[in-house]
């Protein structure tokens, strides 16, 4: 039995997450998923990935037991950011900018991660709306866009459902000129950032370095 379990799906493959990390790797955290763990009685439970509409997702209360069990939880990426920047006060332990935007307010909802995904392979068929904000700011820190070009895109993006969201739709739905959405199209292909992906590595390393070294 491995003393540390991570939920993950699809910010990170197995594959790659378990040469940063040899863990015992779980899908998504579902509600009571924790509460059933509690028993095995693991050092660290990372938290990366975690269902959000269609399911119940993890409670706040069921961290809080895991916890009071003496068990470290160290959340980032996605659902497990989320709940870290909520619970870093009793104890919860975040990892990473998703983190960070949401413990200082920059990002609030939920929708923010949220994204459709293949539940047998994780693969994800939509874009995150964090990382098409953090890509944009990439974007207009560098000079490839502009503030009004990287608003209009962002409001497009806030406006579909989750589920529909890609930078392909995004743009469509944008209108800019067709030479314009040429060069954004070949930007993105180069220079779009997965920061949950980036995220879920940085959490891993972390509680590799500081529990398993």
């Amino acid at each position: 039995m491995h003393d540390v379990i991570i939920f993950l799906g699809p910010s990170l493959s197995v594959h790659n997450a378990s040469e940063i990390l040899p863990a015992e790797y779980r899908p998504p955290v579902r509600r009571v998923d924790l509460l059933e763990v509690i028993r095995q009685k693991p050092r660290v439970i990372g938290i990366i990935d975690g269902v959000f509409f269609e399911d119940a997702a993890v409670g706040h209360r069921e961290v809080l037991e895991v916890m009071k069990h003496g068990i470290t939880v160290v959340g980032a990426s996605s659902m497990g950011a989320l709940r870290a920047a909520e619970l870093e006060p009793f104890g919860m332990i975040g990892v990473g900018e998703i983190f960070r935007m949401y413990r200082d307010g920059e990002i609030e909802s939920d929708d923010e991660v949220a994204l459709m995904c293949d539940p047998t392979t994780n693969m994800a068929f939509s874009e995150a709306l964090v990382n098409i904000r953090i890509t944009l700011r990439h974007g207009v820190s560098t000079g490839f866009f502009s503030n009004n070009e990287a608003d209009q895109i962002l409001k497009t993006g806030q406006s579909l459902w989750y589920p529909d969201r890609s930078w392909p739709r995004i743009l469509k739905e944008c209108c800019f000129d067709p030479e314009r959405t040429d060069m954004i199209k070949n930007w993105i292909s180069e220079q779009r950032i997965d920061q949950k992906q980036e995220d879920a590595k940085e959490a891993l390393a972390y509680i590799r370095d500081r529990f398993c070294s």
